[in-house]
C-alpha cells in the first residue's frame, strides 16, 4: 500500500470516528427520551479531531489545520470539566 492510500485510509477513519458521535448523542437521548451529551461524545469528538488534524497536516490545509485545533481546545476543555465535576463530589465528603 502506497501513503497517498494509507493516508487516505487515516482520513477516513478520522472522519468515521468523528461522525459516530453524533450515533452515541443520538443513541444517549432517545434512551433517556432527553437531549444528553455523553462523555463518549467528548472522547468520539477528540479522537477524531485528532486524526483528522494529523490527515490535514499531511493534506497542508491551514483552513482545516486552523478549524480542526480550534475543535480539539473545545473537547478537551469539556472532558476537563467533566473530570472536574465527577470529582468534586469526593472533595466535598472530605471537608
Amino acid at each position: 500500500m502506497d501513503a497517498s492510500k494509507a493516508w487516505l485510509i487515516v482520513g477516513f477513519l478520522g472522519q468515521a470516528c468523528f461522525s459516530a458521535r453524533f450515533l452515541v448523542q443520538w443513541i444517549a437521548s432517545e434512551r433517556r427520551r432527553r437531549s444528553v451529551v455523553p462523555v463518549y461524545f467528548w472522547y468520539l469528538s477528540l479522537a477524531g479531531g485528532v486524526i483528522l488534524l494529523a490527515y490535514a497536516i499531511h493534506r497542508v490545509d491551514p483552513v482545516f489545520i486552523l478549524g480542526q485545533a480550534a475543535g480539539l481546545l473545545v473537547y478537551v476543555r469539556n472532558l476537563y470539566l467533566i473530570s472536574q465535576q465527577r470529582q468534586a463530589p469526593s472533595a466535598r465528603r472530605l471537608t
